[in-house]
């Protein structure tokens, strides 16, 4: 049986892939490497992770504008996540997902953390606010 959950459109979309989870902000500036996808914070809980082609699930974004853009390159170079799914869309992570076509939620009417576990199989349906998670 599929879970739905209602969440808030930031950039619109459709993606679906297992989940990788963290319970740290992200700062896509000097957190990853958009080349390759890799976590390069020491400090963060996925260092060393690859975030590519998973659908990411953060509490939230940080740091500079400039990450924006290092979403969009991560687009252009194939390395980004399929999707992004936030407990709160700041305007950095925000603006990165709309430039760069990345399909991203906030606001889940439901305890994401407490629901889902890293590999779960997501349907993320951003244009009508719909997260359909599926056990792995």
């Amino acid at each position: 049986m599929m879970k739905i959950i209602k969440c808030r459109k930031i950039s619109r979309g459709h993606a679906k892939g297992p989940v990788l989870l963290t319970n740290d902000p992200l700062s896509f500036l000097g957190g990853v490497n958009p080349d390759t996808g890799v976590i390069t914070d020491a400090h963060h809980e996925l260092f060393g992770k690859k975030i590519s082609n998973q659908i990411l699930v953060i509490p939230s974004g940080k740091g500079s504008t400039v990450g924006s853009y290092i979403i969009y390159q991560m687009y252009k170079n194939k390395t980004a996540p399929l999707a992004l799914i936030a407990l709160e869309a700041e305007p950095i992570i925000a603006t990165g997902a709309i430039m760069a076509g990345i399909p991203m939620v906030d606001h889940p009417e439901e305890p994401l953390y407490e629901i889902l576990e890293d590999g779960d199989w997501v349907e993320l349906d951003a244009d009508e606010g719909l997260i359909k998670i599926g056990k792995k």
